[in-house]
């Protein structure tokens, strides 16, 4: 992704036709991909681009990240097991403008893009464990932010093309595990079953992404790596086992909800944060037009029920650095 900052504005077709929004999750437009309708306008806009490497990655926000560190190292977030200081930091995001699409600059070419600015379901969840583990290992510049966020965000650790990205967030969980990152929890969990849902809308659908619009040759790689996520075994914890697994949570753990449409497995994401009181906080980034920002939500038991074709939750525990 070169040296352009792109805006993304979604045109609904039950809309009346100057009515756009401009803020939409990855996993939504997973979601709506699905029922075919999204058109898409793409508008540049200015942006700079930071070293590492040079024009492949894109930072916004180093007054945030600035801020961040500054605190941290005030009230020594370091030494705190690395869930409660994810919790740190994501209370520091609170308020946060819920901006979608801020990685996709370019058609053409993948860019490592850190927007500490604006965040949606997932850049929330990712920035905050990110910075975490970046604190951790005793780091401070947004260049030691960009390589965690690397680590995370490719399959492997590397970044390649945008078929190296992990788009589906149980393939995120399956790589981060095995890179030593986080730990998948819901199999521990009482209740844990089978997780059935297939994946397969990038695949199916390569019109509405315009890296695969314009780069056809991608979408049989695309088709092979989600074959792959649909040969593993997973578990899933349904809505209705929640409650009774909810003591056996911690601050910092990854929230993946899962969802009965098609051709997706995750419809959003979050984090846990528990209170004084023992009570599993749901915190995400908000796309609902009531908030637009990153939330302290309820009873992560009770506020997860938003929708019937939410099935269940799926969990994963940050692991201490090495």
């Amino acid at each position: 992704m070169i040296d352009n900052r792109l805006t993304v504005c979604y045109l609904w077709k039950d809309m009346p036709p100057n009515k756009f929004f401009s803020a939409m999750t990855r996993r939504e437009l997973l979601r709506y991909a699905s029922l075919g309708t999204l058109g898409l306008m793409w508008l540049p806009a200015m942006g700079e681009i930071a070293a590492l490497p040079k024009g492949r990655t894109h930072f916004d926000g180093e007054d945030i990240f600035n801020r961040i560190v500054t605190k941290s190292a005030a009230e020594n977030w370091r030494k705190l097991p690395i869930g409660e200081l994810i919790g740190k930091i994501a209370m520091e995001f609170k308020g946060t403008p819920y901006v979608g699409f801020t990685l996709e600059l370019s058609k053409d070419t993948e860019s490592c893009v850190v927007n500490l600015k604006g965040l949606d379901c997932v850049t929330f969840f990712e920035d905050s464990l990110c910075l975490a583990r970046m604190i951790k290992r005793g780091k401070s510049s947004p260049e030691d932010l960009i390589a965690e966020i690397q680590t995370t965000r490719y399959r492997g650790g590397k970044m390649g093309d945008f078929t190296t990205r992990l788009h589906y967030t149980t393939d995120w969980f399956v790589d981060n595990e095995q890179k030593g990152v986080v730990k998948i929890l819901t199999p521990e969990l009482p209740g844990a079953e089978p997780f059935t849902q297939k994946v397969g809308i990038m695949s199916q659908r390569p019109q509405n992404y315009r890296q695969l619009a314009a780069h056809p040759e991608m979408v049989p790689t695309i088709k092979m790596l989600e074959d792959k996520i649909n040969a593993r075994k997973f578990m899933y914890l349904p809505m209705d086992k929640l409650a009774a697994a909810e003591h056996l949570l911690q601050t910092g753990d990854i929230v993946g909800v899962a969802t009965t449409e098609a051709g997706i497995d995750i419809a959003h994401t979050g984090l846990c944060i528990k209170d004084e009181q023992g009570i599993v906080h749901f915190m995400d980034a908000s796309s609902s037009r009531r908030n637009m920002k990153v939330t302290y939500e309820t009873d992560i038991a009770k506020c997860l029920n938003w929708s019937n074709k939410l099935t269940g939750v799926i969990f994963a525990r940050p692991l201490e650095v090495a």
